[in-house]
């Protein structure tokens, strides 16, 4: 821990936040690593309603590259943990009924393995985007902390006749993040090292039990760590005792995912932008598409199910701008760098430190969203250069 106090003072460089907006609230909720981010000399943002660190002394840049490098340890306590069980006791009654508010395959999700998903609307939106789990006897399902209040609200308006709905407030959320992470886990816990991608299993870590899944939001292999609130801090020490890991902030966290590709809920999906257009549709399995066994049955597969097969009018892509100066969110795109022909718009951008530039990512019409093609985008009332390119910026190192 001390060679963390012998760090530098923040550069104005460092302070750059997350991509994603800070709320302005005063009343803030903490999370049960709160003193342990002070302790450790973190920078705390409002976010989401709750104080959060966005980056420590060493800056984001060097958080973001030390990930890339070593281990990373994030709180993502903020997040909303949610469990199903059907009231029949039957896992696969609580799979069919959360079915009906996601264009997933649930039933056919496998015990100890986890799945990428969003609940839908009517209109074929994105309402949220979200994790869940088949546990063996009930479903584990993680979504989004600025979400989470209405989709607790969503699932228990829809599915509370057919199960039990039990928001989890009692649980830390800690993700480990780098190609370091299974050595700085398996020290505590060797069974981990047999896990692959999207595998979760239960644990006792640091004498606690545990969910843990191999999975995270940086493009890098990990794991995210669901652990009883009180024996948060305890197994944070522990992990950071690792020379390898390090604390990392939302800063690095945000350049993280936008290096990987990965979308950021109310960015770069929203309830404007269907599954298809944000390029998601490797997430809808063939069994929930048209000719499937179970094709449809999800708010808005009336709009969705078709997209699939014909196409969308927009896209999302990713964006290299030319240069060093980064194209931040909300930068308006143009076919011309005379800014005649608007396009579309970026929903994520900044720096990308792994990358070696700025990166971005946006919705363009689908003529313009093949790889290679040149675009240009409004920065300070000059339109510069950008390519269209594919996602991810950088490798992925999941363990598969």
């Amino acid at each position: 821990m001390n060679r963390r106090a012998e760090r530098q003072p923040l550069s104005r460089r460092d302070r750059a936040g997350p991509e994603a907006p800070l709320d302005d609230q005063t009343d803030l909720k903490t999370t049960p690593l709160y003193d342990l981010h002070l302790s450790l000399g973190a920078k705390m943002v409002p976010f989401a309603g709750y104080s959060m660190p966005v980056q420590y002394p060493a800056g984001v840049l060097k958080e973001h590259l030390h990930t890339r490098e070593n281990a990373g340890l994030f709180d993502v306590s903020h997040m909303g943990q949610v469990i199903l069980r059907a009231k029949s006791g039957r896992i696969e009654d609580a799979a069919l009924a959360l079915e009906g508010l996601v264009p997933v395959d649930i039933l056919g999700l496998k015990p100890g393995r986890q799945r990428y998903g969003f609940f839908t609307d009517a209109n074929g939106g994105i309402l949220d985007d979200l994790m869940i789990t088949n546990l063996g006897d009930r479903l584990y399902v993680v979504v989004n902390a600025g979400c989470k209040d209405a989709d607790i609200a969503h699932m228990q308006a829809h599915l509370s006749e057919t199960c039990d709905i039990t928001y989890v407030e009692d649980q830390a959320l800690l993700a480990l993040q780098g190609p370091r992470s299974q050595a700085v886990l398996s020290e505590l816990a060797p069974e981990i090292a047999e896990m692959k991608f999207m595998d979760v299993r239960e644990v006792s870590l640091h004498d606690s039990p545990c969910i843990v899944s191999r999975s995270g939001y940086s493009g890098e292999d990990g794991f995210e760590i669901s652990v009883p609130a009180d024996k948060a801090t305890n197994l944070a020490k522990a992990l950071l005792a690792h020379p390898d890991c390090e604390p990392i902030g939302l800063g690095a966290r945000d350049s993280l995912r936008l290096e990987a590709g990965l979308c950021l809920y109310g960015n770069d999906i929203d309830t404007t932008t269907s599954p298809i257009e944000a390029d998601l549709e490797w997430a809808i399995q063939k069994v929930r598409r048209s000719g499937g066994a179970r094709q449809g049955g999800f708010p808005g597969a009336s709009r969705i199910l078709p997209e699939l097969d014909a196409g969308t009018t927009r896209r999302r892509v990713g964006l290299k701008p030319e240069g060093k100066a980064p194209v931040r969110g909300h930068s308006k795109l143009f076919a011309d760098s005379e800014g005649a022909t608007e396009i579309g718009e970026v929903t994520s951008g900044g720096f990308g430190p792994s990358a070696g530039g700025p990166v971005a990512m946006g919705y363009v019409p689908s003529a313009y969203a093949g790889p290679g093609t040149a675009i240009f985008a409004e920065v300070r009332g000059k339109y510069l250069p950008v390519t269209v390119t594919a996602l991810p910026f950088i490798q992925p190192t999941y363990k598969r």
